[in-house]
């Protein structure tokens, strides 16, 4: 082997040597484990998991959780990719784990979960994470719902045919996930078959989600695109006196009573809206809408339908039990578009996705491991101090690039581990939790 390197450009040679010293390039991780300490999420794990192995050799469940998690925030797209870290002696260290496990014992723990263990463990997890310091908006939060697509290649249990518009025809699952748009949070998430609709099992979905709440915790409004104007829904959410704005479906009625509006409110040069009460077959009562007509123009393009009878126009048509400016609740659905990014953040930045096994309860669980850390995450930047909470959210990937990925080298001084971080790495290191 050379013991040397020539620089690309012309500069002094630079000796290569071995070191004995644990080094790891995710020094950064320093302040996010010891955020884990500060709220004790070792201890409720592993007084919260459900099962224990019997070989006194095996490694604690809880600690392969907690691996799992730290492999996702380091950037693992596969159950495989969880290998990287097992050389890695130095975060070993700070995470108090002597084996790190492997891929075959990753999957073997999610392997254990069965739907009770699921309501066993994770929801009562979910909830003690969600009665931590978070900041209450004064006037509560906003709830948005909406679902994704899970690709997937292969007959894993629940991989169906259904809604699939990047590769027709193909298998995929197709969770339904509740995001708190001000946290921004995880709420509540499901992971079902490929071939169900969107507001399937929705109204059950929005009971085990409320029941997760605090008490101290309130709801402004919930959100929801066309996919969740369902009467079983709506009549739900106003049994529960909730208010709600959701994209109406474009029916024949629909659309016939959006021709018709005589009467707009401008609101620019390129949008009116309008309000109107319908009464749909199968409903008990008349409920209100509100349309957005928008000008259309080359400049951009126009966002909703085309009506046949309306020439030059799109329209957007919601259902809300809401009063108020048509104007005003049109703005505050559009701040629902903040749900796509965060699916986007699951998916591409934690790889949501990407842990997928035969069994579906096993993938339900990864994916909810990968939920958590999403909000163990959120949850760091709301502790964190001032300084940084001025910079704003920063999404997954930005903390992985920008905070967690950091040269260190493990030392000792006195018999006592040092972990020594490179000053000259850049980014924004700390080892403040809070």
């Amino acid at each position: 082997m050379r013991t040397f390197c020539n620089p690309v450009f012309p500069a002094r040679q630079v000796n290569l040597a071995a070191t004995p010293k644990p080094i790891t390039p995710f020094g950064g991780l320093v302040s996010l484990i010891a955020f884990f300490d500060k709220i004790g999420l070792a201890g409720r794990i592993s007084e919260m998991i459900p099962f224990a192995y019997s070989s006194p050799n095996s490694i604690p469940p809880a600690k392969t959780l907690v691996a799992f998690m730290i492999s996702v925030v380091a950037g693992a797209r596969r159950l495989a990719h969880t290998d990287w870290l097992r050389a890695d002696k130095a975060l070993h260290a700070l995470l108090g784990i002597e084996r790190f496990p492997g891929t075959d014992t990753v999957r073997n723990f999610f392997l254990r979960f069965r739907q009770g263990y699921i309501e066993e463990f994770w929801r009562p997890l979910w909830k003690w994470l969600l009665e931590l310091s978070w900041p209450l908006p004064p006037e509560g939060f906003s709830l948005d719902l909406d679902s994704t697509v899970f690709q997937r290649s292969g007959n894993q249990e629940g991989a169906k045919r259904g809604y699939n518009p990047s590769r027709p025809g193909r298998h995929s699952h197709h969770p339904l996930i509740a995001f708190l748009a001000e946290a921004p949070l995880v709420l509540h998430a499901w992971l079902r078959s490929g071939n169900t609709g969107s507001a399937r099992g929705a109204v059950a979905f929005l009971t085990e989600a409320f029941a997760l709440m605090p008490a101290n915790w309130k709801l402004r409004t919930i959100r929801a695109d066309s996919g969740f104007f369902e009467n079983s829904l709506l009549s739900f959410l106003e049994a529960k006196g909730i208010p709600y704005i959701v994209v109406a479906r474009l029916t024949q009625n629909v659309k016939r009573k959006a021709a018709a509006l005589a009467h707009w409110t401008a609101i620019d040069e390129n949008y009116a809206w309008a309000r109107f009460s319908l009464q749909l077959q199968g409903w008990s009562a008349p409920r209100e809408f509100f349309a957005i007509r928008e000008r259309i123009r080359e400049s951009k393009s126009a966002v909703g339908r085309r009506l046949i009878d309306v020439n030059g126009y799109t329209f957007r048509v919601f259902v809300t039990h809401r009063q108020g400016d048509g104007a005003e609740l049109w703005r505050d659905y559009n701040q629902r578009a903040c749900c796509e990014q965060h699916i986007e953040e699951l998916k591409n930045d934690l790889q949501a996705d990407g842990f997928c096994m035969k069994n579906f309860y096993a993938t339900e669980s990864a994916f909810l491991s990968v939920c958590f850390t999403y909000n163990l995450l959120s949850l760091y930047q709301h502790a964190s101090s001032p300084e940084q909470r001025k910079a704003g959210y920063k999404r997954p990937v930005t903390l992985r690039s920008e905070v967690f990925i950091g040269g260190a080298v493990l030392g000792a001084r006195s018999r006592t581990p040092v972990l020594y971080i490179a000053e000259s790495w850049g980014g924004s290191i700390s080892t403040n939790p809070c």
